[in-house]
């Protein structure tokens, strides 16, 4: 297994770990699980740089990073909800977008062919990543706030938790038009069964 490849999948067994960070709570928990998604989120930039620049490009990687990306961003998002930060309708959208792209991909994969991201699925993930992080460096604030003795008021919770939700929604916007991009030019795969 190449390097790429190495990261892509210890990309994917961090989000056990993040996940217990995110919903576990103790001290600095926020903090914790901001530093493991970050971490995450820098192997999947690593990842397809070091695999494009050293020709390590293979079909595990064209189909286990797109993979990792959405085990990792749904987690996340899935513990948002759980922690009462996040809207599940926006985590219901993102669901069905990211099961029609992996059934067009299984699908394609039947027929000896791996479809990569497409720059939209990219412009996508890259903006799912930076409202979680910003999410998670909000929350953390807040830890901090109350580990040092003071109250995180109602306005500031609330100034908080709206940010997340139109960040949420900026990257849902962008789940949508990717998704339907990725039907469109893929759709012949549906219509050849």
């Amino acid at each position: 297994m190449n390097l790429p490849n190495k990261l892509t999948v210890g990309r994917i067994l961090l989000v056990p770990l993040f996940v217990a960070a995110m919903l576990i709570p103790f001290p600095l928990h926020n903090l914790a699980a901001l530093i493991l998604f970050s971490a995450a989120s820098i192997t999947d930039m690593l990842d397809g740089k070091i695999a494009r620049k050293r020709g390590l490009i293979t079909d595990f990687g064209k189909f286990a990073d797109p993979l990792a990306d959405k085990i990792l961003v749904l987690a996340a998002m899935l513990c948002l909800v759980q922690n009462g930060l996040c809207d599940c309708v926006a985590v219901i959208i993102v669901l069905l977008r990211e099961f029609s792209v992996t059934s067009i991909r299984l699908i394609a994969s039947t027929k000896g062919e791996v479809i990569a991201a497409n720059k939209w699925g990219k412009v996508k993930t890259v903006t799912q990543m930076t409202a979680l992080i910003i999410i998670m460096v909000l929350q953390s604030v807040c830890d901090i706030i109350k580990l040092s003795g003071g109250v995180v008021t109602e306005d500031l919770s609330l100034i908080f938790f709206i940010i997340g939700e139109v960040l949420i929604w900026i990257s849902t916007f962008f789940a949508i038009i990717s998704g339907v991009i990725y039907v469109k030019q893929n759709f012949h795969f549906i219509s050849e069964t």
